[in-house]
This record gives structure tokens, sequence and C-alpha cells, in this order.
């Protein structure tokens, strides 16, 4: 049988496997956004123009 892991390897594996989702969880959400402030921002640009 092998040892069981340190500590510190079951801290590093956890930081690891929570680290994916967030990077691309992250991306996912930055991408959205910016794709819907690219998508609206002709409705703003007319708004704006309107409204002074």
């Amino acid at each position: 049988m092998g040892e069981e892991p340190t500590w510190a390897d079951l801290l590093l594996t956890f930081f690891l496997v929570a680290a994916v989702p967030t990077v691309i969880g992250g991306a996912v959400v930055l991408s959205l956004v910016g794709l819907t402030m690219w998508v609206t921002a002709p409705l703003r640009r007319r708004r704006r123009s309107r409204a002074t």
C-alpha cells in the first residue's frame, strides 16, 4: 500500500481542483459581460444622444 498524503499534499490538491472551475467560470462570466456590453453599446449611444 502507498503512504497516506500529508496535509500539504491534500491542500495543494484541493487548491488545484478548486482553481480550474474558478478560472474557467471567471473567463466565461467575463466573456458574457464583455459580449453584452459590446452588443448593447449602440443602444446606449442612441439613448444618450436623444436624452441630451
